[in-house]
């Protein structure tokens, strides 16, 4: 994978406001309002950011959370870091091409999918295709 470098300035110029506040400043969008939230087609999410594929849509499941959740990422997109802010203690998700923000992932929730993992992922951080990726 290929990794994607801008500066602040670049990445404003390719990213709305509300993107660039979620993906480069690890915002969060409010609850039930994203786009992806309620949205099951069959395809493939991407990286809003650089377009790197994420996430295929056979690994979506309605967790009830008001964000779009996932059970697993397409292997090697996604980097996982140690996250204590607002005082609590969390796993943030990046995308692994332009480390742009995407959510959290929560572990042992029981949900019944084959991970026991959400990815719980802002619909700003995603662009949704309904080609396929091959990995």
């Amino acid at each position: 994978m290929t990794a994607v470098n801008k500066t602040d300035d670049e990445w404003r110029a390719v990213l709305s406001p509300e993107q660039f506040r979620v993906l480069r400043q690890k915002g969060t969008e409010r609850a039930g309002t994203g786009e992806y939230d309620n949205y099951y087609k069959d395809g493939t999410y991407l990286c809003a950011g650089c377009g790197a594929p994420l996430y295929k849509s056979a690994t979506k499941f309605k967790s009830g959370c008001g964000w779009p959740a996932f059970f697993d990422a397409i292997p090697g997109a996604v980097n996982r870091h140690e996250d204590s802010s607002h005082g609590m203690h969390r796993t943030e998700i990046t995308c692994t091409a332009c480390g742009g923000h995407l959510g959290h992932v929560f572990k042992g929730e029981g949900f019944p999918t084959p991970t026991d993992e959400r990815h719980c992922v802002n619909s700003v951080s995603l662009k949704f295709t309904d080609q396929k990726v091959k990995k």
